[in-house]
């Protein structure tokens, strides 16, 4: 099993190994995909979590235990179709490719399963078609 997780860490966290109880005791592979930790403030780790079922869950309930707020990575961006007119800006700036256009309709496409959170689409969005919630 392989889930994308945002991990939110409270001041006094920021500077624990606490990512690392991850592998050692639950026998989880993590991966980052983006981390914005600022020491003695707060941080914020975008991780692919792979393993076990079961050592998932276990390794997730630590977290919790342990002071750090969990949330599903497909909780965090999303995009309003609304607000969005197809420009295309978002496209060539995305570094994992979740923002596509469909050559038959030009709409733009956002593809959840693989953003990473990284917020350059919101930055870029002239009409605010993206947002983020971190």
């Amino acid at each position: 099993m392989k889930k994308r997780v945002v991990l939110h860490f409270p001041t006094g966290l920021v500077d624990k190994p606490i990512v690392y109880r991850l592998v050692k005791d639950f026998d989880l592979e993590f991966n980052i995909l983006k981390a914005e930790v600022n020491p003695k403030e707060e941080g914020v780790l975008v991780l692919e979590i792979k393993g076990d079922d079961q050592n998932y869950k276990k390794g997730l309930a630590y977290l919790k235990s342990s002071g750090v707020k969990t949330q599903s990575l497909s909780e965090d961006v999303a995009m309003d179709k609304n607000k969005c007119v197809d420009c295309t800006v978002c496209i060539p700036l995305c570094p994992t490719q979740a923002l596509e256009q469909n050559p038959k309709t030009l709409e733009v496409n956002f593809i959840q399963e693989k953003c990473i959170a990284c917020g350059i689409c919101i930055k870029a969005c002239p009409y605010a078609a993206m947002s983020i919630s971190l």
